[in-house]
């Protein structure tokens, strides 16, 4: 028998790994508070709850008013330790101490599926930090371990930005940075090890610089096509190009078989004066576009019909977010509840107007997108400070 080259091997795998991942596509917003002009917690889970089409919600501290709000909702969350607690959490018992404050009181009423340990952790670079991100992931999956069987759902994770591969090359040759590759090989044994996800914040947005500024690539609009000559596969938008270039790298350290969440992606509707990427119609369009992608399932061309778990940043624009005009405008709605622009995000509301065929789900100009959660029967009672 003729031996396979390393490449008809590695196409081999991605055809054949993903009948590992049974679980559902599931579409899930961030949920910032940076703002002073935010409605409660309690109306927030309402109204996700009621009108949207999210079964999950992710949050980047652990506010238990938060967590309180969510009690008995149905919608799954992911909780975040903040970075400068990494290095302490490392210790057994102060995991268990941080396990027995922020998720024993609410867990199980408050579905709490992910703990984010830190997010984008090697890209803010702190030794620190990084050194201490694989010993506080496994000591606080024992502490949950320990804390019973009530608890052995929760899976340990931690959100990486996209700055790990090595220089620029088609998706099917990815590679770790060289200097990243001793780094992320313990994060992906402790995953694959533990069945948990490997997080990842894919923003097409912050590629433009290396992609000709091809809004159009970016935002899901039909575009001529980019070829990779190695796999032979073709892509249509620049988020195929960077899960699969996450999944390549993955592969060629031997962990094709570990989930992939995508724990953030986005496009602002407002930018500074000069930003022509920043604007209502390309965040309708990337926004629209990747919620009709996701729940149709159809993967990417390295990984077919694989569903990705996947979050929205964000749920509101918020006005205290320091730097640029842009971090106040990822928001999907306005604090009022109102829609910064028609993204398909409302249960009932309008769908935008879609230009890629590359991809498509049974849902009918001006249908909503099913929920995957029943209606909550009444509002609940407004419980934030």
């Amino acid at each position: 028998m003729k031996s396979l080259t390393s490449l008809q091997l590695f196409l081999f795998l991605s055809t054949t790994v993903f009948n590992l991942f049974s679980s559902t596509a599931a579409i899930g917003v961030n949920y910032g508070m940076v703002a002073d002009n935010l409605p409660s917690p309690a109306k927030v889970a309402n109204f996700i709850k009621t009108k949207t089409i999210f079964d999950s919600v992710k949050i980047f501290d652990t506010n238990p008013n938060v967590l309180r709000a969510f009690a008995n909702t149905g919608i799954t969350m992911t909780v975040t330790i903040p970075n400068g607690e990494i290095p302490n959490l490392a210790n057994e018992g102060a995991a268990s101490a941080w396990v027995n404050a922020n998720i024993q009181p609410f867990h199980p009423q408050t579905k709490i599926k992910y703990i984010s340990v830190g997010n984008e952790v090697v890209l803010l670079d702190n030794p620190a930090h990084i050194n201490g991100l694989v010993p506080a992931m496994k000591a606080l999956t024992e502490a949950l371990r320990k804390a019973g069987p009530q608890f052995q759902d929760i899976k340990v994770t931690s959100a990486h930005a996209l700055n790990m591969f090595q220089g620029l090359t088609v998706p099917s040759l990815a590679r770790f940075r060289i200097d990243l590759t001793e780094t992320f090989k313990p994060v992906l044994q402790f995953h694959q090890q533990n069945k948990s996800p490997f997080m990842i914040n894919p923003y097409p947005y912050f590629e433009l610089n290396v992609m000709s500024n091809n809004i159009d690539f970016a935002v899901f609009r039909k575009t001529p096509a980019v070829f990779d000559p190695a796999s032979k596969k073709t892509y249509s938008n620049a988020l195929d190009s960077l899960l699969d270039k996450t999944y390549s790298a993955m592969s060629a350290l031997g962990f094709a078989d570990v989930d992939i969440v995508i724990g953030e992606t986005g496009w602002p509707s407002l930018g500074d004066p000069g930003n022509k990427a920043a604007d209502m119609d390309n965040a309708a369009s990337y926004n629209g576009h990747l919620i009709r992608k996701i729940v149709s399932g159809v993967g990417t061309p390295l990984m077919p019909n694989r569903k990705f778990e996947t979050y929205i940043f964000a749920l509101f624009n918020e006005n205290q977010k320091p730097g640029p005009l842009t971090e106040k405008n990822w928001g999907l709605f306005q604090p009022d509840f109102s829609p910064v622009y028609t993204s398909g995000a409302l249960r009932d509301g309008l769908q935008p107007n879609l230009s890629n065929p590359g991809f498509a789900v049974e849902v009918k100009p001006g249908q909503p997108l099913p929920k995957p959660v029943q209606p909550m029967p009444a509002p609940p009672a407004d419980t934030a400070k």
